[in-house]
């Protein structure tokens, strides 16, 4: 197994650091591995913003749901999918944009964040720094928005904490490799997959001491409670994405 294989497949999420600044170099090969990622037509629809003042970082920390560990890490970056610049180029060329109408933006843009994101991750994970993506950024998009003053169809979809890991951690167990790989089609005889996948994350949360319970009982319990996450719904038209054409 190579060095970039390695990094991978040891991910951790880490919610302690250590109080030691991340190096401006690291952070810089942080954010070029993430521009350095692929996008849809190279139009690089991601913007990421770097937060590292207290005041800052803390408020962000309350918007995501009272996460500490958005306060705490030295560096936290926020994922915007961006559209902003898909505009300007329009007007450049004397071009109208429109396709933030098209709800296809809104898989572009989040499919392009999510692509620089894991690369933004393995580069951090390779410079021995610890990170924690996280998706509370959407549960106040309107307060970040207006925190990070952010302008038309630009939309905050993921942060991601950076800094030097403050504790050990175990590797988390992954559902089998057959219950997310299939071959040639969708195979949905997938229950006996998540049973087993349910003793060994029992398993994981008695080592670490904590309450075990089954992992499906775990996201069962958490969709079930959140049919609706956060305020996308009201706060995305308000950024320009109508997604007009979605069929109701």
């Amino acid at each position: 197994m190579n060095e970039v294989l390695r990094t991978l497949n040891n991910h951790r999420s880490f919610r302690k650091y250590e109080q030691r600044p991340v190096e401006a170099d690291k952070l810089r090969l942080i954010i070029e591995a993430a521009q350095s990622a692929p996008s849809w037509v190279n139009g690089q629809q991601v913007t990421v913003i770097a937060v590292q003042n207290e005041q800052r970082k803390e408020q962000l920390s309350v918007l995501s749901g009272n996460q500490k560990h958005v306060a705490d890490a030295p560096v936290f970056l926020v994922f915007c999918m961006d559209f902003y610049r898909t505009k300007l180029a329009g007007e450049l060329e004397g071009q109208p944009f429109e396709s933030a109408g098209d709800v296809d933006a809104l898989l572009v843009g989040a499919v392009d964040v999510g692509i620089a994101l894991e690369s933004a991750v393995a580069a951090a994970e390779s410079l021995g720094l610890g990170i924690i993506p996280i998706g509370g950024i959407r549960r106040n998009t309107a307060g970040v928005i207006e925190l990070l003053q952010l302008p038309e169809y630009v939309f905050p979809v993921v942060g991601l904490c950076v800094g030097y890991p403050g504790e050990e951690l175990p590797k988390k167990p992954r559902l089998p490799l057959e219950a997310v790989y299939h071959e040639e089609y969708y195979n949905p005889d997938l229950r006996g997959s998540i049973e087993e996948y349910n003793k060994a994350y029992r398993e994981y949360l008695k080592d670490l001491g904590l309450t075990e319970r089954d992992w499906s009982a775990t996201i069962a319990h958490f969709y079930a409670m959140n049919p609706q996450y956060g305020d996308a719904g009201r706060t995305l038209p308000q950024q320009g994405f109508t997604s007009d054409n979605l069929q109701k």
